[in-house]
């Protein structure tokens, strides 16, 4: 097994295709966490469809997924890079949770559950604010809330099938590319995509976790006439630093931070995403905001002290 992304389109029909498979991403992007195994399922098959989803657009920027609710799992946000460098975090509560429950039970207690896919661009132009489309929860599977929002906010046909467990992510898309008019359609082409959506529905979570994206694509797809494309190599990646905690203390203000120095005697910050622990002591608090953020210690690899 290994991390893999492969990109396929089918000869004369006009659908593409992704498989993805998270094997030591997956497992150091969760070495930090110990999150109960429902949330655990969750957090996979996002961090899968959204380097799927990612993959697929032409964007100089982070797609950042995220469900939130008032259920047992209050947050989860998955963060893909455009080289597809991935890191996820999730915020529960303290409360059991059915390792079977479904995602909308996870989120609901009043309805409020939605879901959110955020194009964050990384050098914004002038004015250029990220665009985000929020939809309701709607489906008990994150495959079927992605399928609800493709079809609402992007107008795409795409079917999702995703799967995770303590050692891997993994999934398949499909996704029927748009004509310039519905008089485009024929109905041949629907028969195709029916065809091929049917041939997906025969892929097991134990195959997507365990077959290396070129076989399962082979033993879905050997009769059809597939282009497969270079496979890409997703990574976990945190781009946590030291420079990014002194921004978010001097948002803070001077006033709250030195409270917390007066407190505890330095200030402490653990990164949600990957565990990384950074330490400021009253010198560097001083300096940080008596020079800005750029004179912050990058004396130790990213000016983490342990």
């Amino acid at each position: 097994m290994t991390d893999q992304l492969l990109k396929f389109a089918f000869n004369g029909v006009p659908v593409r295709g992704e498989l993805v498979q998270l094997d030591a991403a997956w497992r150091a992007m969760t070495a930090h966490h110990r999150y109960p195994p429902a949330v655990m399922r969750v957090m996979g098959e996002m961090v899968a469809a959204a380097a799927l989803l990612a993959a697929n657009i032409k964007f100089n920027g982070a797609l950042v997924m995220q469900v939130y609710g008032d259920g047992p799992l209050q947050l989860l946000v998955v963060e893909c890079q455009p080289d597809l460098a991935l890191r996820a975090t999730a915020k529960v509560r303290t409360e059991p949770i059915a390792d079977d429950i479904t995602l909308r039970d996870l989120l609901n207690r009043t309805g409020r559950g939605r879901f959110a896919i955020t194009l964050d661009p990384k050098n914004p132009l002038p004015g250029q604010r990220p665009y985000q489309g929020v939809v309701a929860l709607e489906g008990d599977s994150v495959a079927e809330v992605l399928q609800t929002y493709m079809r609402q906010s992007e107008q795409l046909e795409t079917r999702l099938w995703l799967a995770s467990n303590e050692g891997a992510a993994a999934g398949l898309l499909l996704q029927r590319l748009p004509h310039d008019g519905d008089d485009d359609r024929t109905p041949e082409d629907q028969d195709a995509w029916e065809h091929l959506v049917t041939l997906s529905q025969t892929v097991r979570s134990e195959e997507l976790l365990s077959h290396a994206p070129a076989d399962l694509s082979h033993r879905l797809f050997w009769q059809q006439s597939v282009d497969h494309f270079a496979p890409l190599m997703p990574r976990f990646q945190c781009t946590c630093s030291r420079e990014r905690i002194g921004k978010m203390l001097l948002s803070l203000g001077q006033e709250e931070v030195d409270s917390i120095i007066t407190e505890q005697g330095s200030v402490g910050v653990t990164c949600e995403f990957c565990g990384r622990q950074y330490s400021l002591d009253p010198v560097d608090v001083a300096h940080l905001f008596a020079r800005g953020v750029e004179t912050v210690d990058a004396s130790t690899p990213d000016g983490v002290r342990q």
